[in-house]
């Protein structure tokens, strides 16, 4: 089982839409370095979308059809900071790592 990339890439994201339009993050998986697929519980959970502007990894500004959620995921025993980024445009989910 190896490490999450340190770079940013698809996930696969289950959630909760409630009816009053907020997206709960409940679990992630994604592709680490060596190819396989590892699933990860998100124990926390902040939405960040509404707090200023968002911006990429890459740096680039993103307009209001972006979601950004700052994550706890456990990760060999360590709890671990992610990002999600939800892009309702296209229907992604990418994943950067914080911590």
């Amino acid at each position: 089982m190896g490490n999450i990339a340190e770079k940013d890439r698809l996930a696969d994201v289950i959630c909760q839409h409630r009816r009053d339009g907020t997206i709960i993050p409940i679990k992630i998986r994604i592709m680490d370095d060596d190819g396989e697929y590892q699933a990860y519980q998100i124990q926390a959970y902040k939405d960040l979308t509404h707090y200023g502007d968002c911006t990429m990894p890459n740096g680039i500004k993103a307009a209001n059809h972006m979601w950004k959620f700052e994550c706890k995921i456990v990760v060999f025993d360590r709890e671990k900071k992610i990002q999600l980024f939800y892009n309702a445009y296209e229907n992604r989910w990418k994943v950067s790592n914080l911590s």
